[in-house]
């Protein structure tokens, strides 16, 4: 089983033709209210790779609140764990230009009051895989990760948006998750002088135990495992959207994990998932299927050791 601790935000998604630079006001045709949060996302994800799926989080009482909620069950993502609070519902100012690229900005509203309580002693075992974001309050993480550890949970931390993260929590992680920008800041937070992606894989990997994968969107991924380091190539496609395609990555690397795969394997899915996620615009409606990922597998190549 998965448990996904994180942030459920409503998606207000704008199309307009260049991102906004300083200052400058972008006009839009439109606009889309769609599910999403990193939490969510990745529930979502690893739901639809075929994992048995629980959601801990906050929404709102309100409109956005309700749309998560069925976004998550539509999933057949379990949400007993997902609190109504007297808080609003998080939500997100997403524009997205021509070529995919995001420019993003969030009010996390209710999931500053998730806490890692929501999360019973009960669920977390052996056969627990933990996956945790930073969109809600990290503290709670910190607690909820120390309680996975002594379980004997596997733990996913994607370390995402960029922020602090104590070496103590660092060192209790099974795999960290982080982008090209998360990893750099991690990294100087370390004191690493050498941000190259490889190197920061490396080196995280070693000064914390733990395996790292570091995404670099068009450029694949790199991922210090156990037995070494691994360069995973992106699937080509013509990108519509990429707002979710960092937490396909996450969820369906989770699930791939979850149901028995080795970490190879689930860079393998988790890489075509990514792509395909972004070829539809909005977040949750673009996660693929375990089906649809099936069906592309062979369009990319298998990672490879460097």
């Amino acid at each position: 089983m998965i448990v996904v601790f994180g942030s459920l935000i409503a998606d207000l998604v704008f199309p307009v033709v260049a991102l906004p630079r300083p200052g400058e006001t972008v006009a839009s045709p439109n606009v889309m209210v769609i599910p999403g949060g990193k939490g969510a996302n990745q529930a979502v994800a690893a739901a639809r790779s075929g994992a048995d799926v629980e959601m801990a989080g906050s929404v709102g009482a309100d409109a956005f609140g309700e749309m998560l909620i069925a976004g998550l069950a539509d999933a057949e993502v379990g949400t007993d764990r997902v609190a109504r609070v007297a808080s609003p519902t998080g939500c997100a100012a997403v524009c997205v230009d021509r070529e995919g690229e995001n420019q993003i900005a969030i009010a996390a509203g209710a999931n500053l009051e998730t806490r890692s309580a929501q999360v019973e002693k009960d669920i977390l075992t052996a056969r627990t895989t933990l996956v945790l974001q930073m969109e809600v309050r990290l503290d709670e993480n910190w607690k909820l990760i120390r309680r996975a550890r002594k379980a004997g949970a596997r733990v996913l931390l994607n370390a995402a948006p960029a922020a602090t993260v104590p070496a103590r929590s660092l060192k209790l992680v099974d795999y960290l998750l982080v982008n090209e920008v998360e990893s750099a800041m991690l990294a100087g937070l370390s004191g690493l002088e050498d941000n190259h992606p490889v190197s920061v894989a490396r080196d995280l990997a070693e000064r914390y135990s733990t395996a790292c994968i570091v995404t670099l969107g068009a450029g694949g991924a790199v991922a210090c495992l156990a037995d070494g380091m691994w360069q995973v190539n992106a699937m080509p496609v013509v990108a519509v959207d990429a707002t979710a395609a960092g937490d396909a990555f996450v969820g369906v690397f989770a699930a791939s994990l979850d149901a028995g795969g080795d970490a190879v394997d689930a860079l393998h899915r988790a890489s075509v998932a990514g792509g395909l996620a972004c070829m539809t615009a909005g977040a949750q409606p673009s996660l693929p299927s375990a089906a649809d990922i099936d069906q592309r597998l062979a369009d990319l190549a298998s990672p490879e050791k460097i």
